[in-house]
């Protein structure tokens, strides 16, 4: 990707001590994580000519046979603020791009990889799991599972839904 390498970055220090920390604004953090993230992943796909949802559909879209077109579209409809059409929209750019093909029989219409389509699904794989080690630098495991409870325990207190599968 084109951020600096770990070599170049400063030491990461808080913003605010402990005892300010507590007092700070959990809807402005959390929507500056989310920004700062998404924007990171969303850069490494560009540099692979991918959106987000383009991506998304070809991890739908299983490499050993076909996938109901409808069925990409139900999982996915409630991704971020894409919605069914903007999963539509990604599902037929991906089909003019040669990397999905799709049959209709019987009045279904199913997808599948094309081999250009499976290799930069494999190729963006990898780079996705650099990308995480990136956003998981100095985090162990436990602690990323602690603050996505919390989260989650604060959209149950204000009786938000967040969905993902």
């Amino acid at each position: 990707m084109t951020n600096d390498t770990n070599a170049t970055k400063p030491v990461f220090t808080p913003s605010h001590s402990d005892a300010e920390l507590v007092n700070q604004p959990i809807g402005y953090w959390s929507s500056a994580a989310g920004q700062a993230v998404v924007h990171h992943i969303r850069t490494m796909l560009a540099e692979e000519g991918l959106t987000q949802p383009q991506w998304w559909v070809l991890n739908q879209v299983p490499v050993d046979g076909p996938r109901d077109r409808a069925e990409v579209v139900g999982i996915l409809r409630g991704y971020l603020e894409f919605g069914e059409g903007g999963i539509e929209h990604n599902i037929d750019a991906l089909l003019r791009r040669k990397l999905l093909t799709e049959e209709t029989a019987g009045g279904v219409r199913r997808l599948a990889r094309t081999e250009a389509g499976h290799a930069l699904q494999q190729r963006v794989a990898a780079r996705q799991q650099e990308t995480r080690q990136q956003i998981h630098e100095g985090i162990d495991d436990a602690e990323y599972v602690r603050a996505l409870k919390v989260l989650q325990r604060m959209i149950h207190n204000v009786n938000g839904s967040a969905w993902h599968h």
